[in-house]
């Protein structure tokens, strides 16, 4: 058996940057395991599989090397791309996921990719677990928490870009993961609203390049803080990716470009 795959660097117009997730389309599912071992053998942040159904309706999966993920940003971004690209006469794509429901997609003049998620604001966490607080070598401001994270809020961006952190400490916060975050200020980050990292020692390894389902929390959360429902974010890891927010009521809108890195075939003995 061949399946096609197709990698791509998301929330990025330039190869090598941003997040990299694999694609993978089949006419009908994979069984589990053989995903799983297709994402530990691709070691990428995540791999998404989709299947059409009769309706039009993409069915879409994301596997980390370690796990299944309920819900992906960046992978989603991705798959729409790849499909974009396939079917140069599509307007809007919808995908379904059992975590967050039907997603909808579209290309806009710009070319970016814009997609239309749930919106997750954390809320605010008084009793801050002594993993989290043993995990960080730099002391949370506030500390808030939705169904995938914890967010921590920093005052300086120098506390977000040094930060080390003990990830034994971080795999106890299982199933949830650790976003560090701070208002841009600097010059340096003039183009944008907010900065943020993501670690994820429990789900997926150690820090994630870009996390598009994170911005369905920091996006409403810095949007309160602020005063302004459009925001710019950087995330700001090694390879680095940039997207763009609207947090409209129950919904928030992340746009991002993404660019292709490569294209080839994955052969499978079938038993």
């Amino acid at each position: 058996m061949q399946l096609e795959i197709n990698v791509v660097d998301a929330f990025t117009d330039t190869v090598f940057k941003g997040n990299s997730a694999a694609v993978i389309i089949t006419d009908n599912w994979l069984t589990d395991d053989l995903m799983q071992s297709i994402a530990f053998e691709n070691n990428l942040s995540e791999t998404a599989f989709m299947v059409l159904d009769d309706k039009g309706i993409y069915h879409i999966r994301w596997f980390s090397p370690f796990t299944e993920i309920a819900f992906c940003g960046h992978a989603t971004l991705a798959s729409a791309f790849v499909l974009f690209n396939k079917n140069p006469h599509l307007d809007c794509i919808k995908f379904s996921a059992k975590a967050v429901g039907i997603l909808t997609i579209v290309q806009t003049d710009d070319g970016k990719i814009q997609m239309d998620f749930p919106n997750t604001k954390p809320e605010k966490v008084e009793n801050i677990p002594d993993s989290l607080l043993a995990g960080l070598s730099i002391a949370p401001v506030e500390v808030y928490k939705n169904t995938q994270a914890y967010f921590v809020i920093y005052n300086a961006e120098s506390d977000v870009l040094t930060v080390a952190r003990d990830n034994e400490q971080l795999k106890q916060l299982a199933p949830l993961d650790v976003v560090v975050t701070c208002q841009a200020k600097s010059a340096d980050y003039k183009n944008y609203d907010f900065i943020s990292r993501y670690f994820w020692p429990a789900n997926g390894g150690d820090e994630d390049p870009v996390t598009g389902s994170a911005h369905t929390g920091l996006a409403p959360l810095w949007a309160e803080r602020l005063g302004k429902n459009n925001l710019v974010a950087y995330q700001a890891s090694r390879r680095g990716g940039v997207l763009d927010c609207v947090v409209a009521g129950d919904r928030v809108i992340i746009s991002g470009h993404a660019v292709q890195y490569m294209i080839g075939f994955i052969t499978i003995e079938e038993s």
